[in-house]
């Protein structure tokens, strides 16, 4: 009998095993061919979306430039009108005005009906309305125009065909821009563009030498081309909207490219199988080694990095055991109680660093902690003892510590020094005292400054009437006229009790300014307040031959206010209108108080505003700064308090307070305040 043939004589488990083997080995061929196929057919992918993309981005910038222009266009043609210009001047302008814009063809100047006051053809071409005329776009400037006015701006028409004689023809766009003079509508400046000549100018260059552009309506049909056409085996197309009030354009930009190379990518592909193949025989070689490497380096980092950690922190850190021995401190807790690590670790309660008088205390507390209650997130303060006996408090923040598996084995605890924090609310704590005592003072100051400025009109209207009390007792009787001195005297008298309670007022209404108390309002008409302050303004307006006028708007509501308040901010914006005459050479000097609704100056209408107006030297500019500032005066014997109080109490009814000139000469101060 023969040998048996060594081939066929082999296990069948090897066949098995060595099958496998090249069964893996064609997987693996077969995943990095799937895998190169897919990495080609990305790149093609990809280099189309950059160039896709790249084409996006140049169209946006293409409609922002024309945009850009067609607003700077609009600037332009508002320059024509700035000064009301005549015919022959808006003409000249206009023309050159076309010369430098190639992209517009005609300007017109219409009136409010539209009717034609002057036009300008570009001269840069031959009239492109002088085979058809005009007529034939009255359609589309009437749109554009109607637009426009409501709009309150420019606006522009469809686009439209314009016939030449040359047998082309130009497709045309008309802009209308309305013009409004005092609020009432003048006429029209009407623009009329080329949309070819809009792609050649109005288009960056760099755009129409690799891409053909054009104007098409949204269904697709071309209005206008430009641009450099280059075909290839491969078109990419980009579309924008260009939004103009009245009118869209659809913008189109296409570029030709040839389709991605295979070559170079093939090459990518060789270079990758080997570098696989490579990197698949040294993968099972240094695996192991690496795997080793990389944990050792980072056992050696971590460690590091919790060292240079722990020696940087300034809290301190204490880790203890569920029966309450220490298992670890850092560096800054060691310095903040003074004790070395070895004189701390595997000590039990009581710890080194409690005080002996709070023993009892700390160790009633961490029984209740090692009983499992959680401590206050937010943490607690206590007392520590360093080892030379000194005390400082600490904020302590604890939390269970638990281990990899989920399982509590102790407790971490953080600890911050708050002694210096402790010794800065003292600080602060004395001198908010001082503070308070200091403004108590500056109060009492303030009122008393408030009091005196005040009280200087009714005591003043009180002298002037006892004076004249006085002279009138004083004058000798005239047997050839007699004059009876009682009514007269009566009158003073009655004055004088009245100027006395407007002082007590104002001392109260001082008094309660000054503890920022709410105000005692009414309702009280324009006119009862103008009537309470005419006596004491006639006084000072005859010293000063000055005529007072005042003007009310017929059917005025009362307004709420403190009716005292208001009467010294009536009083101090006269005197001070009377006194800015005073030094002037005028023939007539005349103070006018005006009354009105100013719905203008709120949305609700609900307030009247007040002013005062003289006709004196006017305000410098570096007194108009500081006008409102407390305590700021161009006057020797002023303290520089009454337009603040002034501001200051129109603010407390809602109102505002402001000034400005008096055309032709002067300075108005107004007020408002509101309704009942």
């Amino acid at each position: 009998m023969s040998a048996p043939h060594p081939i066929l004589s082999r296990p069948l488990t090897h066949w098995t095993a060595a099958d496998r083997r090249w069964s893996l080995w064609g997987l693996l061929v077969v995943l990095v061919a799937a895998l190169l196929v897919t990495l080609v057919w990305l790149a093609g992918r990809y280099e189309a979306s950059q160039v896709q993309g790249e084409l996006e981005r140049d169209t946006a910038d293409a409609v922002s430039d024309i945009r850009n222009a067609l607003t700077r266009n609009i600037q332009a043609l508002q320059a024509l009108q700035a000064r009301d210009p005549h015919p022959a001047d808006w003409q000249w302008a206009a023309v050159a005005l076309l010369r430098q814009h190639r992209e517009l063809l005609r300007l017109e100047w219409r009136d409010a009906e539209l009717g034609e006051i002057v036009h300008a053809e570009t001269p840069l071409r031959a009239p492109v309305f002088h085979r058809i005329g005009r007529d034939g776009a009255q359609p589309e400037v009437a749109l554009a125009c109607a637009t426009a006015r409501k709009f309150n701006g420019p606006a522009y028409s469809s686009s439209h065909f314009v016939p030449q004689s040359d047998g082309l023809g130009l497709e045309v766009m008309e802009a209308c821009l309305p013009l409004v003079s005092a609020g009432r509508l003048t006429g029209y400046v009407v623009a009329t563009y080329s949309l070819q000549d809009m792609l050649v100018e109005l288009i960056s260059k760099q755009y129409t030498r690799r891409q053909e552009v054009s104007f098409t309506e949204p269904d697709g049909t071309r209005l206008a081309l430009h641009g450099t056409v280059r075909r290839g085996n491969r078109i990419f197309s980009a579309h924008q909207l260009l939004d103009l009030p009245g009118n869209t354009l659809v913008l189109r930009m296409d570029g030709w490219r040839r389709a991605p190379d295979l070559f170079p990518n093939v090459l990518t592909a060789l270079v990758t199988a080997m570098s696989i193949a490579l990197v698949s025989v040294l993968v099972l070689l240094v695996k192991d080694m690496r795997r080793r490497l990389r944990a050792e380096h980072d056992l050696a980092d971590a460690l590091a990095f919790r060292k240079a950690m722990e020696d940087s922190l300034v809290t301190g850190l204490r880790a203890r055991d569920l029966q309450g021995r220490i298992t670890y401190v850092n560096p800054a807790f060691c310095q903040m109680v003074g004790f070395s690590p070895e004189e701390l670790l595997g000590t039990g309660p009581p710890s080194p660093y409690w005080p002996p008088e709070l023993i009892g205390e700390y160790e009633q507390r961490q029984a209740i902690r090692l009983a499992g209650h959680l401590p206050p997130r937010e943490g607690f303060e206590s007392v520590f003892m360093r080892k030379d006996g000194s005390r400082f408090p600490v904020l302590i923040i604890e939390a269970p510590l638990i281990n990899v598996l989920g399982v509590q084995t102790g407790w971490m605890s953080a600890f911050l020094d708050i002694s210096e924090q402790r010794r800065m609310e003292e600080l602060s704590r004395a001198s908010q005292e001082r503070l308070q005592a200091t403004a108590r003072l500056a109060t009492v100051g303030e009122m008393a400054s408030l009091i005196g400025h005040e009280l200087n009109q009714p005591l003043a209207a009180i002298a002037s009437y006892a004076t004249g009390s006085l002279n009138l007792l004083d004058s000798p009787p005239n047997p050839a006229a007699p004059f009876d001195p009682l009514p007269d005297l009566r009158m003073a008298i009655q004055r004088i009790a009245e100027q006395a309670g407007r002082a007590g007022r104002v001392i109260r209404s001082v008094q309660d300014f000054v503890r920022r108390s709410d105000p005692a309002r009414e309702a009280v008409p324009p006119q009862a307040l103008l009537d309470a302050v005419m006596p004491l303004i006639g006084l000072q307006a005859r010293k000063l031959q000055v005529r007072v006028v005042t003007e009310l708007e017929d059917g005025l509501p009362p307004v709420l206010c403190d009716r005292t308040m208001v009467e010294q901010v009536l009083l101090n914006l006269t005197r001070n209108g009377m006194q800015a005459m005073e030094q002037t050479d005028l023939r007539e000097r005349v103070l006018v108080v005006r009354v009105r609704r100013a719905a203008e100056a709120h949305e609700d209408g609900r307030w009247l505003a007040f002013s005062v107006a003289d006709v004196g030297a006017g305000i410098p500019e570096e007194v108009a700064r500081q006008l409102f500032t407390p305590f700021f005066t161009t006057k020797a014997e002023g303290m520089g308090l009454g337009l603040n109080l002034c501001r200051t109490v129109i603010e407390q009814h809602g109102g505002h307070m402001d000034f400005g000139p008096n055309p032709p000469r002067g300075t108005v101060f107004r007020f408002t305040l509101p309704m009942a």
